[in-house]
């Protein structure tokens, strides 16, 4: 937002809460000029809504980052659901490539375009085709070096028999265990003597219905 749309989102909010609206001139322009610095990526519409949002549930006064905060919130998740499609010009031309993705990513951050989503790439006839190929280049170590390594990383590959028979990958999540609280991709431990800890053969039951649940 430009420091001229301030006061529209102010009247905006006022008319919910009178409480935001400062009365006099010099805070009204310190207002403006510290709301603009904080929303200043964010668009009037979306602020808006968001405003709309808070008054629905909230009776507390909304804050430039309340808005903000939703704002990122909603950005990152665009992005990462977004694969970054190869722009539809010469890759050779590398300042021509470079412009189109980055008008791309302001695009889906700003909601002027949807995410270009991997499903939407895999529908229809060819989506089998395109899941075997997935499945087995579209990891940085193919499934073939993973079994030839899989003598010097044995957690790994428990793991990812685990995932290859279909079952709940426990160490995909953090152990629920008040005792325990083993991190994502940390074995489960035991309290040992003195500080110490002993590390278990296998998850904690809760742990591996966690991880179930999780799957859902």
């Amino acid at each position: 937002m430009t420091p001229d749309q301030i006061p529209q989102l102010i009247a905006q909010i006022a008319l919910a809460d009178a409480r935001v609206r400062r009365e006099d001139p010099t805070e009204q322009r310190a207002q403006v000029l510290m709301w603009a610095g904080i929303l200043a990526d964010v668009p009037l519409d979306y602020a808006v809504r968001a405003v709309q949002k808070h008054y629905a549930k909230s009776t507390w006064p909304i804050l430039p980052a309340d808005i903000a905060t939703q704002w990122a919130a909603t950005v990152r998740d665009r992005m990462q659901r977004d694969v970054d499609p190869a722009p539809p010009v010469d890759p050779d031309d590398e300042a021509a490539y470079r412009e189109q993705l980055a008008a791309h990513r302001r695009a889906v951050a700003t909601g002027q375009q949807p995410p270009v989503e991997h499903k939407a790439l895999t529908s229809g006839p060819a989506a089998a085709e395109a899941e075997r190929r997935i499945a087995a280049f579209g990891r940085y170590i193919p499934p073939s070096v993973d079994d030839v390594l899989a003598a010097y990383r044995p957690r790994r590959a428990a793991r990812i028999a685990t995932i290859r028979e279909g079952r709940p990958d426990a160490l995909g999540v953090a152990c629920p265990i008040e005792t325990c609280r083993a991190a994502v991709g940390a074995a489960c431990t035991r309290p040992g003597k003195g500080h110490g800890r002993h590390e278990l053969a296998g998850p904690h039951p809760s742990r591996v219905d966690a991880a179930a649940a999780a799957a859902l």
